[in-house]
């Protein structure tokens, strides 16, 4: 199969998922806030997200076993996959005692001491510590399993264990209705009891599809060893920062504002969730041939790919939040009922965040490719770190938390810059192709500005048929806008050809 019809085939796969996964989850989220309540829902995205700030090592050693899993996949070599994964699973043993240890010391004592939290909602925040402890270890052990599948562009799996997962969570959700006893702690253990079968499934599936490449055995092998925790260990300042950005941030509002504005943090990464899944699904897609490209050395491809990812990440991206832009309140009240203080900004803030991100993502991927990312994770991490102490100055010189989350976006934005232009010292991107990507984006980000401010101008939106009304044109407007000054006259060709297969499909069908 060819690159390019195996990468629309993973896609496919992808979204189909995602369209599920997106409707289920909304919902979900509904449910549960309604179950749990504002406060609970907001002690229990602080206190998980306090077990994630601890998993820092995980992140930083997945870009490592994705990367090196994708270039011996480059040369399909068997012996070699499964070196690299026998390697990797050592690693993440590691890195589990590591996490574990430090989580049942630093962050036991921080969760006690530090945290803005009720006293008589003490008790079932620890528990909920311990069971988010034990899901982050299992979760951990799964990555290299993961990188497998994703290396050989199994994304069918992928999908169905996403529905899967999806549709346990919903019903996880629906039997808290049976219980009497603390619904926060009862969510907590079916949630973790769910984490272990899904990972039970990676497990097996790999065995049956992967034996040899999975086949675990404990070898020692230093160099290789060594070429895995340099890489990481870069990847890791730009981990800790992200997790600080993420995590640390929330914490630093819980200082001051207490469990009800990280359930509105909460909220507003639901709605950014579901929307981000569809750019999210998309760049997996690419990942791969991203890595395997520049690994086979086919250095003209790779230009385009980044590029051309990161532009239509972009697009795809406008093009679904645009209508969440203009109708926030409104999707918020027709989804929650009633929400949180701050929720709608929150939202809007972390949609322009994730804007900058859809961006970024290939270029990440091509940095990774590259390796040698000492003086970019460096960078990185010193702009995202940030965040932290100006958060904190802004909030105390009593700023509203909307400062917060702008200076996020800001932030962001300097990040994205930095990106740009240190992979296009890396791999030399042709300079009408640089300024083609440039000049395109510049026009649809000022279009899109046009739009929101002149619907957002228009009036409170009150019912659903406005809001279908307003989100179909601003989607039509946008898109014309996108084929025709954000599209070179080869992307356009590809999409009139496309529209036009599935035009010739519809017809045939109705014969």
């Amino acid at each position: 199969m060819s690159a390019s019809k195996s990468i629309a085939k993973n896609t496919l796969f992808l979204y189909v998922r995602m369209f599920f996964i997106l409707a289920v989850s909304l919902y979900t989220s509904r449910v549960i806030l309604q179950y749990l309540g504002v406060e609970d829902f907001g002690l229990y995205n602080l206190v998980a997200g306090v077990v994630v700030l601890f998993s820092f090592l995980n992140g930083a050693m997945t870009a490592a076993t994705q990367r090196f899993i994708n270039f011996e996949k480059a040369s399909d070599d068997v012996i070699k996959i499964n070196h690299v994964f026998c390697i990797s699973m050592n690693i993440y043993f590691l890195i589990c005692a590591i996490v574990f240890l430090l989580g049942e010391t630093v962050g036991l004592w921080f969760l006690n001491a530090k945290l803005n939290i009720a006293a008589d909602r003490l008790f079932a925040a620890n528990v909920i510590y311990q069971i988010s402890l034990i899901t982050t270890v299992i979760n951990i052990l799964r990555v290299p399993y993961n990188a497998v599948i994703l290396a050989y562009q199994r994304m069918s799996f992928y999908a169905f264990l996403g529905i899967v997962e999806t549709v346990g969570k919903l019903l996880i959700v629906f039997s808290l209705a049976l219980f009497s006893f603390d619904r926060l702690i009862v969510y907590s253990i079916l949630l973790a009891c769910l984490t272990l079968a899904i990972n039970g499934f990676y497990y097996l599936f790999c065995v049956r599809n992967f034996k040899d490449q999975t086949a675990y055995r404990f070898i020692k092998d230093k160099v290789l060893f060594s070429k895995m925790t340099v890489f990481s260990g870069w990847s890791l300042f730009g981990n800790v920062a992200l997790m600080g950005t993420n995590q640390g941030v929330n914490i630093i509002l819980n200082l001051f504002f207490g469990v009800l504005i990280n359930a509105t943090i909460g909220i507003a990464n639901q709605v950014n969730t579901a929307i981000y899944s569809f750019i999210s699904n998309f760049q997996t897609a690419f990942m791969p041939r991203i890595t395997q490209s520049y690994a086979e050395n086919k250095m003209e491809e790779h230009q385009k790919l980044v590029l051309q990812t990161s532009k239509m990440s972009f697009y795809l991206l406008i093009l679904i939040s645009l209508p969440i832009l203009i109708n926030t309140e409104f999707v918020m009240t027709f989804w929650l009922g009633k929400f949180p203080d701050y929720a709608v900004q929150f939202t809007k803030l972390i949609i322009v965040f994730s804007l900058f991100d859809a961006l970024s993502g290939p270029l990440w991927m091509s940095a990774n490719a590259v390796g040698n990312i000492r003086v970019y994770q460096l960078v990185i991490s010193c702009l995202l770190i940030l965040n932290l102490p100006l958060s904190y100055l802004l909030l105390h010189l009593d700023y509203s938390p909307i400062s917060v989350m702008v200076l996020k976006v800001v932030v962001n934005f300097l990040v994205f810059i930095f990106r740009i232009v240190y992979v296009n010292l890396k791999i030399q991107f042709p300079k009408r192709m640089m300024f083609q990507y440039v000049a395109q984006l510049s026009l649809i980000v000022v279009s899109l500005y046009l739009l929101y401010y002149l619907f957002d101008q228009s009036g409170k939106i009150n019912n659903i048929l406005n809001a279908a009304i307003v989100s179909i044109i601003s989607v039509l407007i946008l898109s014309l806008c996108i084929f025709f000054l954000g599209m070179s006259v080869g992307e356009r060709t590809f999409v009139k050809n496309q529209i036009s297969k599935l035009k010739k499909k519809f017809f045939s069908l109705g014969k």
